[in-house]
């Protein structure tokens, strides 16, 4: 074992034992952050406006603040953008994480304070570290280094603009070299090509253990990776890769591919739930598919469901809420747009059930993301299919047609027979969602499967300069961009 193992796992060793501490007392962490984040934002413009300094209590706090979505919160983001200070976090806001989000073209500009920089981003990558550490004590994973496929970003004025994982990049420079790959300049080259190409001349005679970002991005640059050197899989250009922590979007279709270019039993996937808006959780347990909610970041959590808010403590098991924060990156009671389900609440343990706006109900039939995902999963499992890239949109009824879902798949592996393909996914699709399934009866006709070439979904995400695909959306804007090309 190398000495920056041994030093690392030292600290890792300290950091288990606080994540054990707010596992055994969450809503006394919880309260500890409530605190925190009110003396924090009490002398700021907003908590003079919200008298944030009267406060004391949860119940004062959801009467006397109102929640705020991105179009209500962004008069306060303009003015940090412009330069004032003191608006709604303390001091100067310079880092701006751009995200034109998933069901709209608008750019969005969260603010990433220094406080949320380092104790929240940072934080829970360290403790996707610590946490692999203590369930992995004998991995090699820290002799070599983490090749992270960062966005990019640029000086805009004062302020620095650009995807969170550039900013990262960028402002943790001392990281590269020692723990990541590749070097910073390379990292954060705006063109993918360029970038691809560039890292594939300086990473492959790299000891690289173990990759992070968005599946879909990475899928593209392993494929990359293999055509440069000409091995058949990952492992014969990196014989200790065992890591892959990944986020942004559900893994569950691309783990087939994943699994093809690294064919070791011994390869581990760790979902880490970490958007712009925060670092919320991360997958703490191999034997469970849910993820640890991080209590200790920073973050006060509500959860919306319905007309009614709650905090931690009044969650309930098998439930799905709307994320709502407040977080030392200066956003006061703000609904992120994501939906939860909590699988458990001795510890806290969350999946990503989907965004509040992505779904489909254009005939009644409430169809979300994680639906959708679970019938995929399905039809690949009995049709041997891999799935690269997908979307849904409804197809509307006429005169003398049913509606219909059609599903523009791009597949790595396409399925042994495309009519069972549909027939599988509209089965588990109608034992999922009762919703679906009595839609089934009367307005809806089987699936209907459109193929697309590989690479189609890609250079539809280079186009609009989105690092994710929307899974459903309720019209057909995004299909019909995908198909048409524009």
């Amino acid at each position: 074992m190398s000495l920056r193992s041994i030093l690392l796992r030292a600290y890792f060793s300290q950091r288990e034992r606080a994540i054990d501490t707010f596992r055994r007392h969450p809503v006394e962490t919880q309260a500890r952050m409530f605190r925190q984040l009110l003396r924090r934002g009490r002398r700021t413009e907003f908590g003079w406006r919200y008298n944030l300094g009267r406060i004391r209590t949860p119940e004062q706090f959801a009467s006397m603040v109102e929640t705020f979505d991105y179009d209500t919160f962004k008069p306060y983001i303009e003015r940090m953008l412009a330069g004032e200070s003191d608006v709604t976090a303390p001091g100067r806001v310079t880092l701006f994480a751009r995200s034109s989000g998933t069901t709209s073209d608008r750019s969005k500009y969260i603010p990433v304070t220094r406080e949320s920089l380092w104790w929240n981003h940072t934080m829970g990558m360290r403790d996707v570290a610590t946490v692999f550490a203590a369930n992995n004590p004998r991995s090699k994973v820290f002799d070599g280094k983490t090749l992270t496929l960062g966005g990019s970003c640029r000086q805009e004025g004062s302020n620095l603009v650009g995807d969170l994982s550039a900013l990262l990049i960028h402002e943790t420079t001392f990281w590269s070299g020692w723990f990541r790959a590749p070097k910073m300049q390379t990292a954060l080259i705006a063109d993918f090509d360029r970038k691809a190409e560039a890292i594939c001349r300086e990473c492959t005679g790299e000891n690289i253990t173990a990759f992070a970002g968005v599946p879909s991005w990475n899928l593209a640059l392993m494929r990359r990776v293999l055509e440069y050197t000409g091995r058949s899989n990952l492992l014969e250009v990196w014989p200790n890769l065992c890591m892959f922590a990944h986020g942004g979007v559900e893994f569950t279709p691309y783990r087939r591919s994943f699994e093809e270019l690294i064919p070791s039993p011994e390869m581990q996937y760790m979902e880490t739930y970490n958007a712009s808006e925060g670092f919320f959780a991360l997958a703490d347990d191999p034997t469970r598919s849910d993820m640890l909610l991080m209590l200790d970041y920073g973050t006060y959590f509500e959860f919306r469901q319905g007309d009614s808010i709650v905090p931690l403590e009044g969650v309930k098991s098998g439930e799905v809420y709307a994320l709502v924060i407040t977080s030392n990156n200066g956003l006061w009671r703000y609904e992120i747009g994501d939906t939860v389900e909590f699988t458990s609440t001795d510890p806290y343990r969350i999946r990503f059930a989907g965004r509040t706006r992505q779904y489909i109900n254009a005939f009644g039939e409430e169809v979300i993301a994680d639906n959708a995902d679970r019938a995929l999963e399905r039809a690949c499992r009995e049709t041997g299919a891999v799935v690269g890239e997908y979307t849904v949109a409804p197809c509307y009824m006429s005169l003398r047609e049913r509606g219909a879902h059609e599903w523009i798949v791009e597949f790595d592996r396409e399925p042994d027979d495309r009519a069972r393909f549909a027939e599988v996914l509209d089965r588990e699709l109608r034992a999922i969602n009762s919703d679906y399934d009595a839609k089934r009866l009367t307005t809806l006709d089987l699936p209907r499967i459109t193929v697309v070439e590989r690479g189609r979904f890609l250079d539809w995400m280079r186009r609009k300069g989105k690092n994710k695909v929307p899974r459903l959306m309720n019209d057909r804007r995004v299909a019909d961009s995908v198909l048409g090309g524009k």
